[in-house]
């Protein structure tokens, strides 16, 4: 998937000739919590609720408010921030959310800002690939980490038929020779699929059902 099929492309910007004030009006208007900062068709920076948070005195503070709300914008944002481009991976993205530690991130194309994507839009954007809003169930099964295992595993919701909405991979931490693979599964009865499935030797981790006939 593309960062250029979920980003948001009304974008609402500000500039950092801009007041503090405007910030507050914009977030609260707008319902927004991050915005870039462009100056001459440029992004120059970004803002957020954070940075207005630091900027703006605490309501219990004695001294005058007026001084910090008229600060300008250039004077809060972080400046140069990463970017990122309509063709990148969302998973390549993902990952650079997480490196910088960074909520949001302006997606640029030829120098133009062309959308902005949040770690709001990636949650959703995970929640809708690994099919979680969908009814169904999750089974976990450790496999050995070999090539053709999830073949063999997917035989079985076949035979069952059963449809699986989605199938994610994760590094077992006890053994570097397994995975763990976590599919959801288009049934809210899991009891036969998970039945066969350790009838086929396959150790499922979840759910954990005594009751299943080993």
């Amino acid at each position: 998937m593309l960062v250029e099929e979920i980003m948001k492309t009304d974008v609402f910007t500000l500039s950092s000739d801009q007041t503090v004030q405007d910030v507050m009006d914009l977030f609260k208007e707008k319902r927004i919590r991050h915005a870039p900062i462009v100056d001459d068709g440029k992004v120059v920076g970004i803002v957020t609720d954070r940075d207005l948070k630091d900027a703006v005195p605490s309501r219990f503070t004695v001294a005058p408010k007026g001084e910090p709300y008229k600060k300008k914008v250039a004077e809060i944002m972080t400046p140069n921030p990463v970017t990122a481009h309509p063709l990148d991976f969302v998973e390549e993205v993902a990952m650079i959310f997480y490196e910088y530690k960074i909520g949001c991130i302006p997606v640029v194309s030829n120098d133009e800002l062309v959308g902005f994507l949040t770690e709001t839009d990636l949650l959703y954007t995970f929640i809708e690939l690994t099919g979680a809003h969908q009814p169904g169930s999750q089974i976990e099964v450790r496999v050995e980490n070999r090539s053709g295992i999830l073949y063999e595993v997917s035989k079985v919701f076949h035979e069952q038929n059963v449809n699986v909405l989605s199938v994610l991979v994760y590094p077992d931490r006890e053994n570097n020779s397994n995975k763990i693979l976590v599919f959801r599964v288009q049934t809210m009865n899991p009891l036969a699929i998970i039945n066969d499935l350790k009838k086929e030797g396959f150790d499922v981790l979840w759910p954990n059902m005594p009751q299943v006939n080993e």
